[in-house]
Order: structure tokens, then sequence, then C-alpha cells
């Protein structure tokens, strides 16, 4: 396991250094979503991590990971690491739809900003904020990336963005004024900033994001704009202490540990409902992998 700990740093590392991305992928892959969108450059930065369309990449990286059997170390882990790091983006094969998914997320997102009278500035380039490596623990890692972020938005002016997930919005919130000194860019989050006009679906039921219901504060916000879909909701199972972990992000340490807490969690969900509404990318791979029959939703998916 140590083995395997230490290859995947080593890799998270060398493709952030040559791609900002933390897997080697296309770059290609985060931008397709902004085609024939404007961008108002004295507007608020649109920052999107790539985290909508890494999802589909971790999903299929973990999938490889349990293949391997990372998690029984020895020589495995070994090869585990080695074809990773050797087959990259021939092994991280995206789904063209759930690539395509994220695009219609991400655009979506943009429609709702912009038709509540946020001015929108696309960055030239996404890049990754970093989350991994300090979710994992790789703090001296993400100490030197982030100071490397911070200076990629420096040079392009960036004084707000507005975040679409909650790992993204802890991180630039939380943790870079603790690790790059001077950093204050103001962090908005979308959810605060976009008005809805009802909800697609009724009779769901809420996975809470562990960040964003006990650390963000913001779990009465995705309430407010889910109401009019009438949730259901269970003092246990959706309460904002209480609620269960989707099993992220432990996936690419424990992808079989993260697999069972998921399926607890999608056991409880479906005690309410067979429809599940998601609010970060992390959730849906996780639950995803244990879905079993239930529907899930990203939260742009179902605001009208």
């Amino acid at each position: 396991m140590v083995s395997w700990i230490t290859t995947l740093r080593n890799l998270i590392v060398d493709s952030l250094e040559k791609s900002w991305l933390p897997l080697p992928i296309s770059p290609e892959i985060c931008e397709s979503w902004k085609k024939g969108l404007p961008s108002d450059e004295s507007g608020i930065v649109l920052y999107t991590s790539c985290m909508y369309h890494l999802a589909p990449l971790i999903e299929k990286a973990v999938e490889n990971l349990e293949k391997f059997g990372v998690t029984e170390g020895g020589v495995r882990s070994r090869l585990a690491g080695v074809a990773a790091k050797i087959a990259g983006s021939v092994i991280l094969r995206p789904d063209p739809a759930e690539i395509e998914r994220a695009n219609q997320v991400m655009r979506k997102i943009y429609d709702m900003l912009t038709k509540s009278g946020v001015r929108i500035r696309l960055l030239d380039r996404e890049i990754y904020s970093g989350a991994l490596l300090y979710e994992l623990g790789f703090e001296r890692e993400f100490a030197t990336y982030a100071q490397k972020a911070a200076k990629y938005f420096m040079e392009r002016g960036v004084k707000e963005v507005i975040t679409v997930d909650p790992h993204t919005h802890h991180l630039l919130q939380a943790v870079y004024p603790k690790f790059v000194p001077g950093f204050n860019i103001k962090v908005h989050s979308y959810l605060d900033l976009i008005k809805s006009n009802g909800v697609s679906i009724k009779g769901f039921v809420i996975h809470d994001s562990c960040l964003y219901a006990r650390f963000l504060g913001r779990y009465g916000k995705i309430r407010e704009l889910l109401s009019p879909g009438q949730p259901v909701e269970d003092p246990y199972y959706t309460g904002r202490d209480t609620a269960g972990c989707c099993g992220g992000p432990i996936e690419s340490i424990f992808p079989d540990v993260a697999k069972k807490v998921a399926g607890v969690r999608v056991r409880d969900l479906s005690k309410l409902s067979k429809d599940v509404v998601v609010q970060c990318p992390i959730c849906y791979v996780n639950l995803k992998r244990a879905s079993n029959g239930v529907k899930l939703y990203y939260l742009p998916e179902v605001l009208l």
C-alpha cells in the first residue's frame, strides 16, 4: 500500500506539472463546454477546476485500480502504478456521454448565472485546484502547486471567482490562504448567485456534500433552490449533521472501502426515493459505482 500511495503521489504531481491536471488526459476535455460562449473580460471568472469533466475519468481510473487490486499491496499494487503511469490516457478513456453530460452541466450553470445578471469571464484555460493533493494528505506537494496556481490567477488579473463544486470552493476559501502568502481572491459559489424558476422532477432525495452542508454553510441554500421539487427529507438520512458520506475522496487509495461506504449511502437514500440529486462530482462518481437502480442527477440538471 505504501508503494501505491507513493506512486499515486508521483503520478498526480507529474501530471500537474505537465498539464495543470491531476490525471494524464488531454486538456481539451476541460474546455469543450465553452465553445461559442461569450466571455466578459470585466466579469467574474467562472472557475471549474475541471471537476465535472474529471468525474468520468476518475470513475474509469478507480475501476482499473480495483481490477489491479491496489489495496492488496505487493506486486499487484506496483503493477497498478506502472500501468497507470505508462498507459495514462489509454486507460482513462472517458465515456463520451459522460463528457457531454459534464458539458451540459457547465453550460447550464453558465446560463443560470447570466440569466441572473452575473457577468461571466472565462479563463483561457482551466487548471485544477490541487484538491486531491490536499485531501490525500500530500501537503508539501500541495503547497508548491497552490503557489503556482495562485501565480497563474494573478498573472491573469483574477480578483474574484465563482466555483461550481464544494471541493474547489473549500480549497480556495479556507485552504489557499493558509498556504499561499497574500492570497486574497474573493470566492463565490454559483449556488449563491443563481435564481431558480422551479425544479423539473419531484419526490427526489438530496445527497448532501459533506463540505457544503457542514463546513461551507450551504445546506439551507440547497434546499431553498430545490424546495419546489418537494424533496423527501428524513431527520437522520438527510440531516445536516447526520447524513452519510459518499465514500470519497479515498477512492484512489481504498477503492473497495469507498465503494462499500457508497453502497451504504445508496441503500439509505433509496429508502426515501430512487431519484437522488447530488451537488458534487466526487459524490456522483462514488454513488454511481454503487447506484443499484438509483438514478443520479446533478443539481443544475434539475433546476429550471
